[in-house]
């Protein structure tokens, strides 16, 4: 599952080309890619077609392209976008077709290019193998606490007070801010925590708690704060909660620099090149493999159906807890 650091390197990639562009056509080959969008695969192209992307933004896993009002009055609306499991958003000019394309959108880029002729259309390109992802256009309504909705790259700078920065889709309402959003509030992620009495690899999973974060970010930012999964988050003192923060920001930092996380085809950016942060993991898929830190196995146990991964000498195992 693409995570925070994988979004954002898509997101910034597409974000050059569709800023101002305007939708040209749309070509929906397979609605299952709709599934998150209330109406048909007609309604879908019809409403998208003509339209002015303003930017493109993301807020943990989800990402958005807000689209310019067509007449004064009109209810802001955004082209929601979920990777699901392996989509892919592919950028390019005549791209052959890919085998698991799912919808095809032509834009009309702004401005002139190097040269300074007009820029010629792109293709972006839907993909998506296990079709887990999906498209979809849906109203925005603003952000309850009046900040900027989510990254949206050097576009904020040019346009600082665009009604868009402050709105967020229906869809991703209900999400938290991601820990590397400016507006991210530390002590309101501390005092939650504290109140779980689950472990804390559960509540750093909880996307209405924190975004952004899923099994392999998650067990890498645990073990640099030495913290085991299971640990109840309410028995964390604060400054570990404060500490583990910290690492988590960090994580998702060299995640970022190293273009995400690739473990085979499925991730991959809008030029089609995979992230080499596998290669920086510490203990997430390192099982039998020596810690870095003291040398110790790795080891692999059971999560939720699916798997940990931590040091038992740096992130020790919490005592039982009493009745």
């Amino acid at each position: 599952m693409p995570e925070l650091p994988e979004v954002e390197v898509v997101r910034a990639g597409l974000e050059p080309a569709v800023s101002g562009a305007r939708v040209l056509h749309v070509d929906v080959v397979d609605d299952r890619a709709l599934t998150r969008h209330d109406g048909p695969a007609e309604d879908f192209a019809e409403r998208l077609t003509g339209r002015t992307i303003a930017a493109a933004v993301r807020r943990g896993k989800f990402m958005w392209f807000p689209l310019v009002p067509e007449h004064d009055g009109d209810r802001p609306e955004a082209l929601v976008t979920h990777l699901g499991m392996s989509g892919q958003v592919l950028l390019g000019r005549g791209r052959p077709a890919a085998k698991h394309r799912r919808i095809l959108i032509d834009v009309q880029p702004t401005g002139p290019d190097r040269d300074g002729r007009p820029e010629e259309p792109v293709e972006l390109e839907f993909v998506d193998q296990r079709t887990f992802g999906s498209m979809a256009i849906d109203a925005m309504v603003p952000t309850i606490d009046g900040a900027p909705a989510g990254a949206a790259g050097a576009v904020d700078e040019r346009e600082p007070d665009a009604a868009w920065r402050r709105s967020i889709p229906t869809q991703v309402s209900h999400i938290a801010r991601d820990p590397l959003d400016p507006a991210f509030d530390d002590d309101r992620f501390v005092a939650t925590a504290r109140k779980r009495s689950s472990g804390i690899k559960r509540v750093l999973l909880d996307q209405g708690v924190v975004s952004g974060i899923g099994n392999i970010y998650a067990d890498e930012s645990l073990w640099a704060a030495r913290l085991h999964f299971d640990r109840p988050a309410e028995r964390l003192p604060r400054a570990d909660l404060r500490r583990l923060l910290a690492e988590v920001r960090s994580v998702l930092g060299r995640a970022l620099e190293d273009g995400g996380t690739s473990f085979d085809a499925q991730y991959v950016n809008v030029n089609g090149q995979s992230g080499y942060f596998s290669q920086r993991l510490a203990v997430y898929g390192q099982q039998g493999k020596p810690c870095p830190r003291c040398g110790t196995t790795i080891v692999r146990e059971a999560f939720m159906n699916r798997s940990s991964h931590r040091c038992p000498v740096c992130q020790p195992a919490p005592r039982l807890r009493r009745r």
